[in-house]
């Protein structure tokens, strides 16, 4: 599914619109369905030669954000997506800039895929459950752990999880 359009968030993009975060959105395939429908994006990417193209869609944040220091320390968004994208020391900046009331979906690859290909270290594969033990404290929407034998075969994990409001 690297090229296409992710299903799952689809599927669970809430609604209204409103303001949303891409991590690592590369060539844009989700950034480009959220702004068509009606999201105002922000797009974090390091390859400035794959985002050039979606800057009138987007605000578009270059930024290595495996080497650098995570560029949107004070902003949140209604909607955080994270596809295809692994980097372990950023979980609690990706949960932070999730409103209170938003939503994060995530998909990504998960254990098991390097016995068909890549991905294959053990640093961009997520651990069973592990996208349910990061969510643990939020309301989890859906979320899965599978062989997904569609287009792309691939050992996917996804979650779909809305961050509780603050504590009264």
């Amino acid at each position: 599914m690297t090229g296409a359009l992710s299903p799952w968030l689809q599927r669970f993009a809430p609604r209204p619109a409103g303001t949303a975060l891409d991590v690592a959105c590369g060539s844009g395939r989700n950034l480009r369905w959220l702004a068509e429908a009606g999201w105002r994006v922000t797009g974090v990417d390091r390859d400035t030669g794959a985002t050039a193209p979606l800057r009138d869609l987007a605000e578009i944040v270059d930024a290595d954000i495996e080497s650098g220091p995570w560029p949107l320390p004070e902003r949140t968004f209604d909607l955080v997506v994270v596809c295809n994208y692994l980097w372990r020391p950023l979980l609690d900046s990706i949960k932070s800039a999730v409103k209170p009331g938003g939503w994060l979906v995530w998909e990504t690859f998960a254990d098991g895929q390097q016995t068909i290909g890549r991905p294959s270290r053990p640093d961009f594969l997520l651990q069973r459950g592990e996208l349910l033990r990061v969510c643990a404290d939020w309301r989890i929407v859906a979320y899965e752990d599978l062989f997904d034998d569609s287009v792309n075969p691939r050992f996917v994990q996804r979650v779909a999880a809305i961050r509780p409001p603050p504590a009264a």
